[in-house]
């Protein structure tokens, strides 16, 4: 009975997660999502930081999960106190709702809907009639653009999570054995600590290089350590074994737990942000579902961990080879990725096509781009009949505006 509830338990923060993750993504603009997605990123992990302390206290296991499931009840009242996403709202033709809830925050804020929203509400009206339109995520297969993102993205959150436990465990492999409790406290602050230190990482790699450019980044320091971790090794493996070569298990180890720390650090930045960019790139009316397409295979990533301990890690070396090797194909597949940094969610699937990739570096200054972007097409459907009618062109003028050479 306890492994069932506990089942129906995670099955259940799971949605709790992956909602919160999309409401949070939602509601903020632009130039917010990313700061707002590390601060709930900070605050998991400084509750990660207070369970030891926290079950300590406690002491018994009873009072422990009684304590951590109270904050939820909270969650009872967030149907009555929270609105809907009025951005899900509009995407998908819910205007009978929509219109409610825009009503009801001109209340709340004490506005006037004549004059603050004119325009607004009388739009509204004239599209009341139209019934609402729910996209389901097996729309994605049959667009050119989105469901590569997508897939590109969900290896990427496989590989990145799947490959930490690798350097988890090659990490705490390591160590010097001391009795348990103090082992497990050890192992559990050194993970907390790497993944606090890899949040603040990725708020200064995400400014300076964008969303793509910093899981580009990442990702190449997660294959580095795991490459150097597989083959540098062994080199020095061999050659400790000659009494000349003044090479000890001691250095092995040193070089063995410091890749594994520069791998935990990044491969968790790549998880982190892979999750993040999926949710900019993909368009509201399906968000949650690219959303949970991309958590499910962290899972699946996470889900290898286990299984390697349940056949006493045979396997563990070629487990760690797979994932090396998926590093090296998701470093090409990023390269195809669009830049979402600075730009709006998109509403629709045609939004989600127009998401199409851009040089990874800028264009130098006074470079005229190969092609234009959607935002910049202009208009030119009423030239051909100023072209026609040739009234109030000087003489000379092309119909553009501009005179021959």
């Amino acid at each position: 009975m306890f492994s069932t509830l506990r089942f129906f338990e995670g099955f259940c923060l799971a949605g709790v997660t992956l909602t919160l993750y999309a409401l949070r993504i939602e509601l903020c603009p632009p130039g917010k999502r990313f700061m707002i997605t590390m601060v709930a990123s900070l605050v998991a992990t400084a509750g990660q930081l207070l369970m030891p302390g926290l079950a300590a206290l406690c002491r018994d296991w009873q009072v422990l999960q009684a304590f951590i499931i109270c904050p939820f009840l909270l969650m009872l009242l967030y149907w009555s106190i929270f609105p809907e996403s009025l951005r899900w709202l509009m995407a998908t033709h819910q205007f009978e709702s929509a219109k409610k809830l825009i009503l009801h925050f001109t209340q709340k804020n004490r506005m006037n809907p004549e004059s603050d929203i004119k325009g607004v509400m009388p739009e509204l009206e004239k599209e009341l009639s139209r019934r609402p339109r729910k996209v389901c995520i097996v729309k994605v297969v049959g667009t050119r653009n989105l469901w590569k993102n997508i897939v590109v993205l969900c290896v990427n959150s496989l590989t990145g999570f799947g490959i930490h436990h690798c350097f988890a465990r090659s990490m705490m492999g390591h160590e010097v054995k001391v009795p348990l409790l103090e082992d497990f406290y050890a192992d559990y602050y050194t993970a907390a600590g790497i993944a606090l230190a890899s949040c603040l990482a990725m708020c200064l790699a995400v400014r300076v290089l964008g969303r793509r450019g910093g899981l580009l980044l990442f990702m190449i320091l997660t294959a580095l350590a795991s490459l150097l971790q597989l083959g540098l090794l062994n080199l020095i493996g061999k050659y400790s074994q000659h009494p000349d070569s003044g090479m000890s298990d001691k250095v092995k180890d040193k070089f063995s737990i410091t890749f594994s720390i520069v791998g935990m650090f990044a491969s968790h930045a790549v998880g982190s942000l892979s999750v993040f960019f999926c949710a900019e790139i993909t368009p509201t009316v399906i968000r949650c579902g690219g959303l949970g397409l991309v958590l499910a295979s962290a899972g699946f990533g996470m889900l290898t961990a286990p299984i390697i301990e349940l056949h006493n890690q045979k396997g563990y070396f070629l487990h760690h080879v797979i994932f090396a090797c998926c590093t090296l194909i998701c470093i090409i597949c990023l390269l195809l990725l669009p830049e979402s940094r600075g730009q709006s969610l998109p509403e629709s699937i045609p939004d989600g096509e127009h998401y199409t990739r851009q040089p990874l570096l800028p264009p130098r200054r006074g470079e005229q781009p190969l092609l234009p972007t959607h935002a910049e097409l202009k208009d030119y459907s009423g030239l051909h009949d100023a072209a026609a009618a040739g009234d109030g062109l000087p003489d000379g003028a092309t119909a553009n505006g501009g005179r021959p050479m």
